[in-house]
């Protein structure tokens, strides 16, 4: 059983930078698969972003080039870094996790855990 926990959503001018963080409770953290998806208002949860056990990372035609994301096994936490900020990434962020690998880490089905997630509002 893994929980997880999301921090560092806040309210950001468009062009501005927020930095979220999932910290990750319950054993082999490194052997996990972790995601980033996000969901607006009225919409279906988007996949943001992915690292997998490995290291290998997956980014949403949207974000590229303006998010990263990364990991510190140690601390079991995983980090997205948003940056060039745009009012439509307005949404409230949640990490996701699933154990070792999957054929598909931007499908939210292939995970089995969630954060509760946490509200990004980027003004303009």
């Amino acid at each position: 059983q893994v929980q997880l926990v999301e921090s560092g959503g806040g309210l950001v001018q468009a062009g501005g930078s927020l930095r979220l963080s999932c910290a990750a409770s319950g054993r082999s953290f490194s052997s996990y698969t972790m995601g980033w998806f996000r969901q607006a208002p009225g919409t279906d949860r988007e996949f943001v972003a992915a690292i997998t056990w490995r290291g290998f990372t997956y980014f949403g035609e949207s974000v590229k080039g303006r998010f990263t994301i990364s990991r510190d096994n140690a601390k079991s936490t995983v980090y997205l870094q948003m940056n060039s900020l745009k009012p439509e990434d307005t949404a409230v962020y949640f990490c996701a996790a699933v154990y070792l690998a999957v054929t598909a880490p931007m499908k939210r089905g292939e995970y089995n855990y969630w954060g509760q997630g946490t509200q990004v509002t980027v003004s303009s």
